[in-house]
């Protein structure tokens, strides 16, 4: 299985509408790719950072599940600019992204 990690930064300074992104960007993002071939969508909320009183280095930690890399190349291809477009109406962040390779132990 192949992910695409999706951090966004939480700073004094950023903004994260919760409820945008769980009721409006979710929702077109599994329509966009699940025909591409997305299989799951893991979501992490961020409710502290190393220790329960500091703060979370993250507001938010998505995977976007797919069995391949190339189903994630071809539909972020497609709907790629359509998606990332949209991030400014939930943050005020720039995500950082990361693929991965899911491993067992």
């Amino acid at each position: 299985m192949i992910r695409l990690t999706v951090l966004y930064p939480k700073t004094d300074n950023s903004q994260f509408d919760r409820d945008y992104y769980l009721e409006k960007h979710i929702p077109l993002v599994k329509e966009r790719l699940t025909p591409f071939g997305l299989v799951g969508v893991d979501m992490q909320e961020g409710i502290a950072g190393g220790t329960p009183e500091s703060a979370p280095p993250y507001a938010m930690i998505t995977g976007l599940i797919f069995n391949t890399t190339d189903e994630l190349t071809i539909g972020m291809g497609t709907h790629g600019p359509e998606l990332l477009g949209d991030i400014p109406n939930f943050t005020t962040v720039q995500p950082q992204t990361q693929i991965c390779r899911t491993v067992e132990a």
